[in-house]
């Protein structure tokens, strides 16, 4: 039997903004539930500003979550044990070029969290720990007291994941990790997800914008719209055969390299533009875009429910 690692309970995070002479109220993340196993990568996928950054960081408690539940091997993460916390969760930033001092030297940028948590006993041992991590992630020794700046993207990246793995975590939030590295070396890096999930059993959740990556690297989906949950199932059921219809539009828009194929598939293009979270529709905030929308969807939001197989859908229509 698999065993849960997180689980997230009716998770909000709301943040208050001016507009105006008016304060007002954007629900980034807007009541959502989702659970992790030990050893599974869960993927988030949605278009930019749908909260994926937003819920990743507040499950890590990187922001205060407005309100709902966070647990952690059964225990709920509280202001009070975030500090132990820490050492078990952790986070891989989305920019490799602003997430690292550009003051430090590699060594002390990976040496951080050892020094943090007091994770040696002398220098000689931090040094052989930093060398560890380094080969772990296919830096070299004589990388070590470089700077930041004199690193490539995917060098840079590797440099994070190594920081991220320093104090052993369980659990590793991935933010776009690949996205604004190159094609060639975004390959690589995932590459090097999967291997260290192999031989260190670190659960993830990958927060991509990349259908076919987080497929490839994924065993299960979450798809996110303007702050909740549309859909979650099994990676390659997710990606055959989408049951939401925000699924499916994001589906038809992923390039099949077969010509054939191809042509004879349909695209499904949204109509109008995103509704602003700050002045969200009623009922289910697709309805706006959505072809199937009743009566129903506008009076009130559909709820994630289980549809077999592992796959639950928020939909009154499908």
């Amino acid at each position: 039997m698999s065993e849960t690692l997180i689980e997230v309970q009716n998770l909000k995070q709301y943040f208050p903004v001016r507009s105006g002479f008016k304060k007002m109220t954007l629900k980034a993340v807007d009541d959502i539930s989702f659970t992790i196993e030990k050893g599974e990568t869960l993927g988030l996928v949605g278009e930019s500003g749908c909260g994926k950054t937003t819920a990743g960081r507040s499950i890590l408690r990187l922001y205060e979550p407005t309100g709902g539940k966070v647990l952690f091997e059964g225990t709920e993460i509280t202001k009070k044990n975030i500090g132990d916390m820490r050492k078990k969760m952790q986070m891989v930033f989305q920019d490799p070029y602003s997430s690292l001092n550009p003051r430090m030297t590699v060594e002390d940028i990976i040496g951080e969290p050892l020094d943090v948590h007091h994770l040696y006993e002398n220098k000689k041992e931090r040094r052989e720990k930093i060398l560890d991590l380094m080969g772990l992630v296919g830096l070299n020794a004589e990388h070590a007291t470089r700077y930041a700046h004199e690193f490539s993207g995917g060098q840079r990246q590797r440099i994070g994941i190594a920081r991220a793995l320093a104090v052993n975590p369980k659990f590793i939030v991935c933010d776009e990790p690949v996205s604004a590295l190159d094609v060639s070396i975004q390959a690589q890096v995932i590459n090097m997800f999967e291997d260290l999930q192999k031989k260190l059993g670190v659960t993830y959740l990958f927060i991509a914008h990349d259908l076919l990556v987080v497929q490839h690297i994924s065993k299960r989906i979450a798809v996110m719209y303007l702050g909740k949950i549309m859909e979650i199932a099994d990676a390659d059921e997710l990606c055959n055969n989408p049951q939401h219809p925000y699924s499916q539009s994001l589906l038809s828009a992923v390039p099949i390299p077969d010509p054939k194929v191809q042509r004879a598939r349909k695209r499904i293009v949204l109509e109008g533009d995103v509704p602003s979270p700050l002045n969200m529709p009623t009922g289910c905030p697709f309805r706006t875009r959505c072809p199937y929308a009743t009566e129903q969807c506008a009076k009130e939001c559909p709820q994630l429910t289980d549809r077999g197989n592992g796959r639950q859908v928020a939909c009154w229509n499908k």
